[in-house]
Order: structure tokens, then sequence, then C-alpha cells
């Protein structure tokens, strides 16, 4: 009678070893005080990633639960949701389209990159601030974005709006980047705080502007409902970033789940994925005349705007990284 062996076969014993060098067991997260002053968040004691691991540790932290997973993953599953539901969308490629391709890849560009800095951000001081530039520039691609595809689908803006917004865009990725280097102490009421708020809060106002003046203007539709859902939505995200609630009344206790960035991550994901929504409504209701309203090379060039924009943040961020070591020296 054959003996019957239920010991791993000798495949097993090779791909064991390997399978543990490639999956290190991750060290638990550690308190505030374990951390450099420029990963932490005010009002958040624990939870924290310890720096300097290897980086496929920090991509394994994704299974992990610490105080940016949910930071990481609202972001990561909104932009797997932008892109997929654009390939179900189905299009044509055209300069009627072009507005809203550029906003896709704008929003996927965003949420991916801050989905990469969070999940990143406590490998060192040298890579946090690469993230978080990289970040700068997705949230300035995004802002712009947004505004292209609302001037062009939602609201008769085409024109002087657009270089405006260009040049607020990039002026809001400048100040971020020039904060994030010179003023690391996140403080509501230090210079950080203004330089990153005011720009970005600005280019909103300016992106919702003349879809507030169609809200206003015309009857109540599916599309305006879901563009004032966004339009609060951002409001409220925007609200969460900039003050630490509800974590400022209880410190420690929203560590893991329900401090304030999270809320404007989850926040500012669903706004997203509303006003695609709400934008693609109003592409396949303005397409067939949107060629006649604004001509073909109003759209390109308006939608050149948009890359030379890309170009400039990135520049800039190479520059401003450039002086950041400079001054190290």
């Amino acid at each position: 009678m054959p003996l019957v062996s239920f010991g791993p076969p000798p495949l097993c014993l090779s791909v064991l070893p390997w399978l543990s060098r490639l999956l290190p067991s991750l060290p638990p997260p550690v308190r505030d005080v374990d951390v450099p002053p420029l990963f932490r968040q005010r009002f958040v004691l624990s939870g924290y990633r310890p720096p300097g691991l290897p980086l496929r540790c920090y991509v394994l932290s994704l299974l992990q639960i610490h105080n940016q997973t949910l930071n990481v993953w609202s972001h990561l599953l909104a932009a797997a949701c932008v892109a997929l539901r654009f390939i179900v969308f189905g299009f044509s490629l055209d300069a009627a389209s072009l507005p809203l391709v550029l906003y896709v890849f704008s929003a996927v560009m965003y949420l991916s990159c801050s989905a990469a800095a969070h999940l990143f951000q406590s490998h060192s001081e040298q890579l946090h601030d690469w993230f978080f530039f990289l970040d700068s520039v997705a949230v300035g691609v995004f802002q712009h974005g947004s505004a292209l595809a609302l001037s062009v689908y939602s609201a008769d803006a085409v024109g002087c709006f657009i270089f405006g917004s260009t040049l607020l865009a990039w002026s809001c990725c400048s100040a971020c980047c020039y904060a994030k280097l010179h003023f690391h102490w996140l403080n509501p009421l230090n210079r950080k705080f203004l330089l990153q708020l005011v720009p970005t809060g600005t280019g909103f106002l300016l992106v919702i502007g003349p879809l507030v003046q169609r809200l206003t203007a015309q009857s109540w539709s599916p599309a305006g409902t879901m563009h004032l859902l966004q339009v609060a939505l951002f409001l409220l995200s925007f609200f969460f970033f900039s003050c630490p609630v509800p974590e400022r009344f209880a410190p420690g206790r929203y560590d893991i789940i329900g401090h304030a960035h999270q809320l404007s991550h989850i926040l500012s994901a669903l706004g997203t994925l509303i006003q695609q929504e709400a934008l693609f409504h109003d592409f396949l209701w303005r397409r067939p005349a949107l060629i006649r309203r604004f001509r073909e090379q109003r759209l390109l060039v308006a939608s050149c705007c948009f890359c030379c924009l890309v170009v400039c943040c990135c520049m800039t961020v190479v520059r401003v990284r450039r002086r950041g070591e400079e001054e190290q020296r």
C-alpha cells in the first residue's frame, strides 16, 4: 500500500521563503511622539506608521489599519470608479469631447496622487515632500480641468475665464509647494495655512461661479441637482480640510476613523463622482451644438491651456525643490 504524505510539496518549500521576504511582517502603528513633527496631524495622537521602512512595507500598509488607511482607500477607490465610469460611458474623441477627456484625466490624476502621497508620506521627509509636491500639481490640474469642463458643458464661460482659471490653478500649485517646503508645521494661524487655503478657495469660487449663475438663471433639472450636490460636498470637504473637527474636541478619539482629513477625503471623492455624472449629462445635452457655439478652434485652444498648465506646474515643482535643496546646503 503506497504511503500518503501530508507535508507541503517541494515547490511550496521553495516558494514560502520567497513569499516571507516579499511580504514582511509590518510593525504596529506608533504614537505621534515616535515620528518626526512633519508626519504628525494636529489632535491625532496614534496610528502613525514608523518612518524609514522599505517602500514595500508602505505598499503593504494598504492592508493595515492606521490613521491614513481611509485617506488612501477613499481616493484610490474613487479614482478607479471615475476611470471605469468613463470607460462604460463611451465616446468618440473629437474637439467637442476633448475637455471631458481632460477632466477625467485630471480627476484620476488628483485622486491617484493624493492616495500615493498619503500612502508613502511616512517613509522619509524627502519622499514626503516630493509626493505632496506631486499632489499639489494634481490639485491645480484638477482645479483647471473642472473649470474647463464646467465652462464648456455646464455654462457659457469659455474665453477669459479659462485663461484666468489657468493662472489661478498655477498660483495654487505654486503656493502649496512653497508652503509645504518652508512651513512644515500645520497651524491654522500660520502662513502655511493661508498660502494653501487662500488660492485653493479662490480657485474653487472661480470654478463654481458660472455654475451658480446657471443654477439661479435656469429651471431645475437632474443635472442641476447633481451640480448643486457636488458644490455642497466640496464646500463641506473644504470646511473639514481647514478645521480639525471633531478631533479638536476629543484628541486621540478619532485617530483611526473619523478625523477631519478623512472626512475631507471622503466628501471630495463623492463630490468628484457626482460632478463627473453631472458633466456626462450636460455633455450629452449640449454636444450637438458645442462646435457651433464655441467653434472647434476655441475648444482646442482651451484644451491647450490645460496642457500648458501641467507643464508649468511640473516645472514649478522642480524649481521649488531645487531651491529647497540649495537652502539646506
